[in-house]
């Protein structure tokens, strides 16, 4: 018995009995009855099993009646002693709500939080909370909410300033009476079972389907259905009936392994009930906040059991029990009641502190994701400063937290240290609570606060030494590793660790007691951790340049290493927060500060070594785990806590050593220390490299160690970011390292280094780095990686030399060191820093040996320029121009290199240093030597400064100067070849051109068209290259084209384009008004020959039939509906246009006046009419196959071969695609939808695509579309089916009649003029129009309008009371020509491409005089009216024959003109409004369900639930998305869509195509935030908007999904069907 049966009804007994209850009745005997709980359980076990899960399909309407009358109208009237609609709301008026809002947010509602007032990212305001706030004019977040939690306004702890908006001002609370909980006991079951199947997070939708169906025999859409509430709701009831028969089901589920359980009837029933009691007691409570607080009261009473025995606690344990539907209801209500007093919020958050060890672990073994389980409760307890501190005091929460996560990860090595398989959600665990705990530091430390905060180091610092030194790595030598280890478990919990360790170090700044035990704490710990030699640590003694040093002997590229140091960096961290506190100077006896540095640089200099051996290319054999967990060490993610830490542990250790002892420790770590202490030939220069720029971070790089503020590191990383070149404000967001808060502290800086550069249509806004700040650019920036350091060179290499600046750049003068950190100057004056510059200089002084490279010596010359700005002058005198007698000195060396021809891009740098350095040292050794002066070249204001300058100066004029002269011989040579090149071409410079004809005699249609005289049309193919003349017997010349069905000018959405199925009685010869759907051809205008599009089409078909063999199918366009993309511009293409040439003027002295002509044409209908027999009624005018001697359509034209074929080709296409059929080239349809494509494309779009059209001349058939078209025009009494005139849109008309006369005319032996019967077809359908837009107009002196109102009184006349009233003739005239002037330049627009008539310039531009040109040009008078009444004996007639009556009668609303051009539609400025307005729609199918991915159409409006199975239909045999769905609705298979949580524009084309496109919504820095991960407010951006807009009319959507789809491939893989 599967589930899907029909709705059961209430059974009759329950009727009679519902009747008969009363619950006044009910109440009264409550309050009467001696055992209130006994009496009220018993109503429950009688009613609740009658009314819920009575059958296999719930009833929820009839279920929620009956229980609110015969279960909840009892309780609400013992609870209000009186009509509860009375009762509740005197309760509601009597009430004093609380402070707090509480508002409890609904999935993808928007969420803000202000970045300058909120205690931490947690603290966030619903919509009318913010709005009322003075937080809407700070700098504020806005995200959309997952659910669950609620709004913190009133929350004096969750912000800064500004805790209330102007609803919830503080107020005075009552207090209420306590009362004690009614205990349930067991209720009457019957024999019905449930087979209940419960959602997990494993199980994807396919495979729940696929064993639902196998399972409970059910059809896909109901497994579908099963599947969708199951993750909606939790669980789902998929079968009913006995136990045996639920059972089977059971066996089949289990084994698949999905959760399934089954469960007696009266069991669901009451879970059913207690569900909706839950949502019923979380309305009443909104009556009253005494009621609110009585309910806190009763929930947190501990029950006989005692301790942990309350209901809270019972709901809070069992919570991994339940489904999510469940939890979600009870979380909603813990919320909405003891979550909103702060009294029993501090009650719920111990009784949740107590827990907590054992709420972790059940949700440690829950399947359930973090937002369904009530662990996710603790951000609204543990973030509240006040109460994380009392926790921490008095339930030692900090110790909890942590020591329960160190208990889950059980795996560990002999060490033991942490071993991890694979990634687990315990990672988070920890993270998660632990932040929230640490967000807030103290301002006032207390003894107990400071003895708990350090037990919890204790515990933390027990977790950072099981991770120091896991997963260490060992160099593959020999082949490469078999199998990636696993690395990604590490480094995620290193990176959910990162704030926490941060955090850590804060709250250990803000006391100085606090700080030196933690400091001490750090050091046991790592002295610990690395106490005793390991393997491969052997002691050893390095001596170098007459120093000796003991170390040990360790091989990196031999032995483990580890890059998980936390021990060492959180040392790291407390020993920078140490020398920045008096106590290290004024007590260094309280401090361990000289214990043996060298164990701490030790793992540090490891690691470091590690990344320059795997950069150096030794480690390649390691695989790309160990290049990923490198590139993560040096990542803004990682390298606050990582890189930057082992580089200040560096320094720490470099600064109490002896420098020539730190760095032969840092030449043995690095492998090279034999090099330089002897004569070692072979080496690794990479290596070298990588040494000598740690060398230069160590003694440059002063983050942490150097006397500056924050603010200052945050400019200088904002520096050399903005060095590299400019850049958005996300991507300089990215590029800086985000604290506990989410906050990079960027826009604190950023004004004062960098200039903003404002957005065009295009594009992001750039920040720009200011001309000032360039002095503070450093080449050797420690974040910068080798590709970064090569662009910023480059950029300011440019920069530079734009200024006529020297290219050199010099090193920025830094600030001085802590008193800690001082002596880290001594390295540069050490002798071993000096041999190694001088070894290195020597090997490039020789280039042969090959012992050097440019990035090495760039490196000696950075050392080089530091040393000479820091280094004293005693030092320089006696080490950097003097030297050994067996060596030769610095100076000399540097001299030799600036004259190397092989160094020619370091000689800036190396003039630089020697200009700074040699020159001024003899006039300032004697200042030295007598006066005992000393100098800093460095300073601007110093006299070295000032010569160097000087001397800048005069070589930047001396180079100007040679510049400019060699310039003004260039322009001079350049001069003379132009008076060359014109003495030999006179001729070409002494033609002018004439115009054969003025402009105002221009006349494009009619007997005075203008006819553009002889000209050779000479076009290159784009495939061949070779020029073709477009003549009618030569090649046919082709246009690549796209031809689709469009809804863009559509006025009547609702009117559906034909069924498919009906095509062979579609009749498309007439288009309404409204133009409800046409057919729209567009082309990108390359040019090719037929033959060799053909042959490229051929060989794309070769390459896709390849390509499903061994590939995917490429879906940018499908060949086998004859799409293609242009061989040039690859715009996406489906059929070719020909290129014909211009028609030739057919001139005829008989040029007939209308009414012969009308004679002449009726004369010709009866000959035919006589020669066929019979004319065929036009209802059967579509009639299959040919008889009665119809013959085929033949073209009449004589046109080569090839261009017949490709006129073939291109009516096909427009046939097939706009009537959606197969290809026919025999249907007589075919030239009637090229003639409508044409008049569409013009109406659209205004630029003609359909060369081809008006030579499609076909015999017979064309001739009666033509027939057709006439007694559309001409009424004859005989033809009963003519349309109403107000059903035919005139343009369609006009081109239709124009085009298929030629097949009348080629019959006709009169002698007919074409030109004079163009224009006496043009000027009938022009009066048709006029008449059309009289008719439809709503409620003087001049001519004009005299004549308008005349003719509107003649219509009136004819119609009687159809027409309303119209005084006023300047209003009609005005309607009239407003209504008339698209037709009209659809008209010229027509006749200018079918005859090749030039436009007069009037038409291109506003002109006071357009009017008059444009009926000018079309061979019109100005004054239209003329002719109607210049033949008004021939006209009136006409317009007493034509039928409108009848459809001004019956129509409610006629077609209005002129049509205003439909746009999309009007988004709101702020975007929190669009996601406030998708946050409150329910999916149409879930039974009110909140919409996962609420879509909004961009077109007419509608919001979709896009994404999800739910809302899935068929379509052509096919379940598609609600979206694509859509679009075959709205937009005839091509739709624009805004994702509404997402911000993101989505494009889609039939059910294969799509991509996704930048939303018009920007942030204030001009940037987007598809999926709004920044949170910046949203704003629209009219001009994005627009170009959006212009897409959708110009109709280049499909055009912009294929260059999306082409550029990026990943987009090719989406089941655009599915959205």
């Amino acid at each position: 018995m599967a589930a899907a049966e029909s709705d059961r009804e209430v059974p009759s007994a329950l009727c009679t009995e519902f009747l008969n209850f009363s619950a006044k009745d009910t109440a009264s005997k409550w309050l009467q009855a001696t055992d209130l709980y006994k009496e009220v359980y018993q109503h429950l076990a009688c009613y609740v099993p009658k009314i819920y899960c009575l059958g296999p399909n719930l009833n929820p309407q009839s279920e929620d009646l009956l229980a609110q009358l015969l279960l909840q109208s009892p309780l609400e009237w013992y609870l209000c002693g009186e009509d509860p609609s009375m009762g509740l709301v005197k309760l509601e008026q009597n009430n004093q709500p609380s402070q707090l809002c509480g508002h409890v947010f609904r999935v993808g509602e928007p969420t803000y939080s202000c970045r300058e007032c909120a205690a931490d990212p947690t603290c966030v305001l619903c919509m009318q909370c913010f709005l009322g706030s003075v937080h809407k004019e700070h700098r504020y977040r806005m995200t959309t909410s997952g659910g669950g939690g609620f709004c913190d306004c009133g929350d004096t702890e969750a912000w800064k300033k500004g805790p209330y908006c102007q609803k919830h001002e503080p107020n005075i609370s009552d207090s209420c009476q306590e009362v004690k909980p009614p205990y349930v006991t067991p209720a009457d079951r019957h024999d019905t079972y449930y087979c209940m199947l419960f959602n997990d997070e494993v199980h994807t939708y396919e495979q729940v389907i696929y064993t639902l169906q196998k399972a409970v025999n059910c059809t896909q859409k109901e497994a579908v259905s099963f599947a969708t509430t199951v993750d909606r709701d939790g669980r789902k009831s998929v079968r009913f009936g006995d136990f045996a028969f639920c059972d089977q089901a059971k066996s089949v589920i289990v084994s698949k392994p999905l959760r399934v359980q089954v469960m007696h009837s009266s069991v669901v029933a009451h879970q059913c009930f207690a569900l909706k009691v839950l949502q019923w007691l979380g309305h009443v409570i909104g009556y009253s906040d005494a009621l609110r607080r009585i309910l806190c009261q009763v929930g947190l009473e501990n029950g006989p059991e005692g301790e942990n025995s309350s209901l809270v606690d019972t709901l809070m344990l069992c919570d991994s029990k339940m489904w999510k539907g469940a939890r979600n209801v009870y979380h909603q209500l813990l919320m909405s009641s003891l979550l909103m007093d702060l009294k029993y919020k501090k009650l719920f958050a111990i009784q949740f502190a107590k827990n907590y060890e054992c709420l972790q672990s059940d949700y440690v073994k829950d399947d359930h994701d973090r937002e369904f389980s009530v662990t996710d409760l603790s951000v609204q307890m543990f973030t509240v400063p006040s109460l994380a501190r009392m926790l921490i005091i008095e339930e030692n929460l900090m110790t909890t937290i942590i020591k329960t996560f160190v208990d889950h990860l059980r795996h560990r090595d002999l060490q033991g240290r942490f071993q991890f398989d694979q990634y687990s959600k315990h990672l988070c665990c920890c993270h998660c609570v632990c932040r929230y705990v640490l967000i807030s530091r103290p301002t006032e430390w207390s003894d107990q606060l400071r003895e708990k905060f350090l037990e919890g180091l204790d515990t933390f610092l027990e977790l950072l030494k099981c991770m120091q030194g896991m997963d260490p790595v060992v160099r593959q030598v020999g082949q490469h590793i078999e199998m990636e280890p696993e690395w990604e478990a590490a480094f995620t919990l290193q990176m959910k660790l990162t704030h926490i360790i941060s955090m850590m170090q804060e709250w250990c700044a803000t006391d100085e007691r606090v700080l030196i035990e933690a400091y001490k704490k750090c050091l046991t710990a790592l002295t610990h951790c690395h106490s005793g030699f390991t393997d491969g640590e052997q002691p050893i003694t390095l001596s170098m340049c007459g120093h000796s040093v003991d170390t040990i002997r360790y091989c990196v590229s031999q032995e483990k290493v580890s890059i998980h140091l936390p021990v060492s960096r959180l040392l790291a961290g407390l020993h920078v927060l140490l020398s920045k506190m008096e106590v290290a100077y004024r007590f260094p006896e309280q401090l361990p500060l000289v214990r043996v540095p060298p164990m701490l640089i030790e793992h540090p200099l490891r690691c470091l070594v590690l990344c320059a051996q795997v950069h150096a290319g030794m480690w390649r054999r390691n695989g790309f785990s160990l290049v990923n967990q490198i590139y993560y060490y040096h990542n803004v993610k990682c390298r606050v806590e990582m890189f930057d830490k082992d580089l200040i542990m560096l320094q720490a250790g470099a600064s109490m050593m002896d420098p020539n002892h730190f760095l032969m420790i840092v030449l043995s770590r690095f492998e090279l220390y034999h090099i330089f202490s002897s004569d070692v030939v072979q080496q690794n220069n990479t290596l070298i490299e990588e040494m000598l720029h740690l060398i230069m971070m160590v003694v440059g790089e002063y983050p942490g160690v150097g006397q500056v503020e924050g603010c200052d590191q945050i400019k200088r990383e904002i520096i050399h970011q903005l060095g590299i070149r400019p850049m958005a404000h996300s991507e300089l967001v990215k590029a800086l390292p985000e604290n506990e808060n989410k906050e990079t502290g960027m826009e604190r800086v950023i004004d004062s280094v960098a200039l903003f550069k404002k957005p065009g249509v295009t594009g992001r806004g750039l920040y720009e780095l200011r001309p000032e700040c360039a002095s503070q650019f450093n080449l050797y920036f420690h974040h910068y990686s080798r590709a970064d350091q090569s662009k910023a060179e480059e950029a300011q290499r440019k920069l530079r030399r734009l200024k006529g600046e020297d290219t050199a750049l010099p090193p920025p003068v830094l600030p001085p060191f802590c008193p800690l950190f001082a002596s880290l100057v001594n390295i540069l004056q050490c002798d071993v820093l000096l041999g190694m510059l001088g070894a290195v200089l020597q090997w490039a002084v020789e280039p042969s040996g090959g012992h050097w490279s440019e990035s090495m010596l760039q490196r000696v010359r950075g050392t080089a320029k530091r040393l000479w700005c820091k280094a004293s002058t005693r030092f320089l005198l006696r080490n950097y121009v003097s030297a050994p007698s067996n060596t030769a000195s610095v100076l000399a060396l540097l001299e030799n290199l600036q004259n190397a021809p092989h160094l020619e891009v370091h000689k800036d740098m190396i003039r630089w240093i020697l200009k700074v350095g040699p020159q001024p040292l003899p006039s300032l050794l004697v200042a030295f030597v007598e006066g005992g002066q000393s100098f800093d070249p460095c300073v601007p204001g110093s006299s070295l400064a000032q010569m160097v300058c000087d001397k800048d100066k005069a070589e930047r004029k001396r180079k100007a100067e040679m510049a400019r002269l060699r310039r003004e011989k260039i322009m001079a040579q350049m001069s003379e070849m132009q008076r060359h090149f014109i003495n030999e071409n006179k001729e070409l410079f002494q033609q002018k051109h004439s115009p054969s004809w003025s402009d105002a005699s221009l006349v494009c249609v009619g007997p005075r068209c203008s006819r553009p005289g002889e000209k050779r049309q000479v076009v290159t193919c784009i495939l061949c290259q070779e020029e073709q003349e477009i003549r009618a017997d030569g090649k046919a010349m082709v246009l690549a084209a796209f031809v689709q069905r469009s809804t863009v000018m559509s006025k009547n959405r609702k009117r559906p384009p034909h069924d498919p199925g009906e095509t062979l009685r579609y009749d498309p010869l007439f288009m309404h008004p409204d133009l409800s759907f046409g057919t729209h051809t567009s082309s990108c205008g390359h040019i090719m020959h037929s033959h060799c599009w053909q042959r490229y089409f051929e060989a794309v078909q070769a390459k896709e039939q390849r390509r499903q063999q061994r590939l995917r199918v490429h879906t940018s366009y499908d060949v086998g509906n004859g799409e293609f993309l242009c061989p040039l511009c690859e715009c996406l293409s489906n059929t070719v246009i020909p290129l014909l040439p211009r028609a030739k003027g057919i001139s005829s002295c008989e040029q007939p006046a209308l009414g012969q002509w009308l004679e002449t044409c009726a004369q010709q209908i009866r000959a035919m009419h006589s020669a066929h027999r019979k004319l065929q009624p036009v209802s059967e005018f579509w009639s299959v196959g040919t008889h009665d001697g119809i013959t085929p359509p033949v073209l009449l034209v004589p046109y080569s071969t090839t261009i017949k074929e490709m006129l073939t080709t291109f009516g096909t296409a427009t046939y097939k695609v706009g009537l959606k059929v197969h290809p026919n080239e025999q249907d007589p349809r075919v030239p009637i939808m090229c003639w409508g494509s044409c008049a569409y494309t013009i109406q659209s779009i205004g630029k003609c695509q359909t060369q081809c059209s008006h030579h499609m001349m076909l015999r017979s058939k064309p001739c009666s579309m033509f027939y057709v078209s006439w007694f559309t025009l001409v009424p004859d009494p005989q033809v009963e089916t003519s349309p109403c005139i107000l059903d035919i849109d005139m343009l369609h008309l006009l081109v239709s009649a124009v085009l298929s006369y030629g097949s009348v005319h080629s019959q006709d032996s009169s002698g007919l003029s074409v030109d004079a019967v163009h224009l006496h077809i043009f000027h009938l359908v022009t009066v048709a129009h006029t008449v059309q837009i009289l008719l439809t107009s709503g409620p003087g002196e001049r001519e004009e309008e005299e004549a308008v109102c005349r003719l509107y009184n003649t219509l009136k006349t004819h119609l009687g009371s159809s027409l309303p009233e119209m005084s006023s003739g300047w209003h009609l005239w005005h309607c009239v020509k407003l209504g008339i002037l698209p037709y009209l330049r659809g008209a010229a627009l027509f006749f200018h491409h079918l005859n090749g008539v030039p436009s007069p310039p009037q038409l291109l531009g506003a002109c006071p005089n357009q009017w008059e040109a444009l009926c000018g040009y079309l061979s019109l008078p100005s004054n239209l009216l003329q002719l109607y009444y210049s033949h008004l004996d021939l006209m009136e007639p006409l317009l007493k024959g034509w039928p409108v009556q009848v459809k001004l009668t019956n129509s409610s609303c006629p077609p209005s003109f002129p049509r205003e051009s439909n746009s999309l539609i009007e988004l709101p400025d702020d975007y929190s409004a669009l996601i406030n307005q998708a946050s409150s729609f329910t999916c149409p199918k879930s039974g009110g369900d909140k919409s996962r991915a609420p879509t909004l159409c961009l077109v007419c409006g509608t919001m979709l639930c896009s994404q999800s199975y739910c809302c899935q239909t068929e379509l052509e045999g096919e379940d598609v998305g609600a979206c694509t769905a859509h679009t075959f609705v709205c937009g005839a298979g091509v739709g624009i869509f805004l994702r509404v949580r997402e911000s993101q524009v989505l494009f889609l084309a039939g059910k294969t195509k799509g991509c996704f496109y930048a939303p018009p919504y920007l942030d204030d820095y001009g940037e987007t935030d598809q999926g709004l991960r920044r949170g910046n407010p949203l704003h629209l951006c009219r001009e994005r908007y627009r170009k959006i807009q212009k897409l959708w009319r110009q109709h280049s959507i499909t055009e912009e999904i294929g260059h999306a789809q082409e550029a990026n491939q990943t987009l090719v893989g989406i089941d655009w069907q599915h959205l």
